[in-house]
């Protein structure tokens, strides 16, 4: 089984990647499309030539490697970053796996994200891409369901057994916690990014935070906001009340 989650950056989908990985059954993938996004795109990320030297650029050896593994064993889990998704690459070898979509409120991550990389446009942290996508596979009747980073701070057992049970398989109680340390899988840029993760042995308590975002991106919040305003109406509703 292959598991795409897609997220835009500076959610928790690296903990989340944690929580997958620390299964005896799953295998994952950090960000499969990064280096071709850097390669296409020029953007000076940090690290960014290393990152294109290391990794596939080649959109169609890429895809490839990705279907080769639909026939293993176990679970597949491929943590996707939604801004990475440029037009040039096509969604159709994504329409037989399980695909899930990780939303985080636009405030903290333009909050999170801006200390560590600037913000050109709503394209560069992932909301219209993630709209598209879930648009992608409404329109080909494929289920992709939709979780609020939030719901899985507040309770992360009872979300993750509820987000197993959507994909269809068996909840482990080893996804709750995991080592601290680096992860032969982390993508090298895991040294500018992955700091407070790689720190971690769970997932964080969720507090309430008083972000106060610059008047520079007040308009990029804006439209940010109306899409993770629409996509929350269809989110899964954990009930924890």
């Amino acid at each position: 089984m292959i598991i795409n989650m897609w997220s835009g950056p500076r959610n928790i989908s690296t903990a989340l990647m944690r929580s997958f990985e620390n299964r005896d059954d799953t295998e994952v993938w950090d960000e499969p499309f990064y280096a071709y996004y850097l390669f296409e795109t020029k953007k000076k990320h940090p690290m960014h030539q290393e990152i294109i030297e290391k990794y596939e650029t080649d959109l169609a050896k890429l895809i490839y490697k990705i279907k080769k593994t639909e026939s293993k064993d176990g679970v597949f889990y491929l943590k996707q970053m939604t801004h990475h998704m440029l037009p040039s690459i096509p969604m159709e070898w994504s329409l037989n796996h399980k695909n899930c979509l990780l939303i985080r409120n636009p405030k903290e991550v333009i909050n999170s994200y801006s200390q560590k990389n600037e913000i050109l446009n709503i394209q560069d942290i992932g909301f219209y891409q993630q709209f598209e996508i879930y648009n992608f596979f409404l329109k080909h009747k494929v289920p992709c369901p939709i979780i609020d980073s939030k719901d899985i701070l507040i309770n992360p057992e009872k979300s993750l057994k509820v987000l197993c049970d959507i994909l269809g398989i068996k909840f482990s109680s080893k996804m709750i916690s995991w080592p601290e340390g680096k992860r032969e899988t982390d993508g090298i840029w895991e040294s500018h990014w992955y700091q407070n993760v790689q720190q971690s042995t769970g997932f964080t308590t969720y507090h309430e935070k008083d972000i106060t975002i610059p008047n520079l991106y007040e308009n990029l919040l804006s439209e940010c906001m109306d899409i993770y305003q629409e996509l929350n109406k269809s989110k899964i509703d954990f009930n924890y009340e």
